[in-house]
């Protein structure tokens, strides 16, 4: 599986450098996105979904609601099926978008859905 994980940071205490490291020893393929970062454990960050060379299966939110909105719209645009809202990444607003695009979201933290903890994960 390809993810993206909107919202990837350097910051090793952060949930979402946190998922960037468990979906890597999970073996599925990581795309770090974030419009400030360059690197994050090692890997390319891209501003956007849209500047990501790979297909993407999933999107997984660490982002407050009000920029995941406009992060949607990139998703629909790389064709990407299914977000994952983690704790703080939801709203209503977001869910009803991302439903009439035909989105799937899902709600939970991402770690947990990979059979991870984040408190696993070292700061």
């Amino acid at each position: 599986m390809t993810i993206a994980i909107i919202g990837a940071t350097s910051r090793r205490d952060k949930f979402a450098n946190k998922a960037v490291r468990a979906f890597t020893e999970h073996g599925d393929t990581v795309v770090p996105v974030h419009p400030a970062q360059s690197e994050v454990e090692g890997l390319r960050v891209y501003s956007s979904v849209l500047d990501a060379p790979e297909n993407i299966d999933v999107a997984s939110f660490y982002v407050p609601s009000n920029v995941g909105v406009r992060v949607l719209d990139e998703c629909a645009q790389k064709g990407i099926k299914k977000i994952i809202l983690n704790p703080g990444a939801e709203s209503r607003e977001l869910l009803q978008r991302a439903k009439e695009m035909n989105i799937e979201a899902v709600q939970t933290c991402s770690i947990r859905m990979i059979g991870r903890a984040p408190g696993e994960f070292e700061d």
